[in-house]
């Protein structure tokens, strides 16, 4: 997980089971979780962090599979993103098994989990759109077998989701079975890492349309307006047939509720987008176009 050993006299604990895990966070109040590291040991080798205790989650074996659940999938939060890329898993939940694809070099896919992608909270966390538009729920662990669950939505919120001593054990997501896309954009900023992204998923018993921008804002943004638009314009019962305008205009709304037009100066000018902030928008446009005329397809 690490080029660096751990520090002197710095504790490692190793549980077996979630609710050990949190005993052990609960009896070290300094103890930092770690499940894949790619984030938190590269703040280590980096000088950034200096954890004064470790709790190791990759040996509990309950988080680290899924199960069928009502209608969900419960999925485990130390599943790895290389396990969720895999054709079986691809078959539940197809973009969330492409995010996982995409979520950078093998190394990173071996090591990386879905846990760990939501407790970053990174920008370009590549799991998080996905969640939002699937509304999956987490299931966050606490002291004394506590479980309570927390709709991503809260995290989209902003609002802080774990409390001392918690760790998310899973995320329960539904089974829509219907299209689903993952698109994003990279740049030079990292292998894999994203300038954009969109996660589009299509709910044909609501007859609605569910899409999330990633990457270009801190947490990722849920354009509502445009997906209620779109959808009443669908065809839902003709092999949810849509014209090719509709398509574009989609595309170029949820651009422009991502990433609005400046507020009017107080003399009544209108300031213009800079060039990059232009660019990053017509790309958010043309992927969330291409993501719903894929999944209507």
């Amino acid at each position: 997980m690490t080029t660096h050993a751990p520090q002197a006299g710095q504790a490692v604990t190793l549980p077996t089971t979630l609710d050990e895990a949190v005993a052990a966070l609960a009896a070290m109040p300094a103890a930092v979780p770690v499940a894949g590291g790619t984030d938190l040991m590269a703040a280590v080798n980096s000088g950034q962090l200096r954890p004064a205790a470790l709790v190791g989650l990759g040996r509990i074996s309950e988080i680290r599979g899924w199960q069928y659940q009502d209608g969900h999938a419960l999925l485990g939060a130390g599943l790895t993103h290389a396990r969720m890329g895999r054709p079986d898993f691809a078959a539940l939940i197809p973009a969330l098994a492409a995010a996982a694809r995409a979520a950078g070099p093998p190394h990173i896919r071996n090591a990386g989990t879905l846990g760990g992608n939501i407790a970053s909270a990174a920008p370009t966390g590549d799991a998080l759109p996905v969640l939002a538009a699937l509304e999956a729920t987490l299931i966050v662990a606490g002291p004394g077998g506590a479980r309570r669950e927390i709709p991503v939505s809260h995290l989209l919120a902003g609002v802080e989701i774990l409390r001392a001593g918690e760790l998310i054990g899973y995320v329960r997501v539904p089974l829509l079975h219907a299209p689903q896309v993952f698109l994003k954009a990279t740049g030079r900023t990292g292998p894999g890492r994203a300038v954009a992204s969109v996660a589009l998923v299509l709910d044909p018993a609501r007859r609605g349309v569910r899409c999330a921008v990633g990457a270009i804002a801190p947490m990722p943004l849920r354009p509502l307006d445009a997906e209620h638009w779109v959808g009443r314009l669908i065809d839902w019962d003709n092999n949810r047939a849509i014209v090719p305008e509709a398509l574009n205009a989609f595309g170029e709304y949820v651009a422009a509720a991502c990433i609005p037009d400046p507020a009017p100066a107080e003399d009544g000018s209108v300031p213009h987008l800079p060039p990059a902030v232009l660019h990053l928008r017509r790309t958010v446009a043309v992927l969330a176009r291409r993501a719903l005329g894929r999944a209507l397809s």
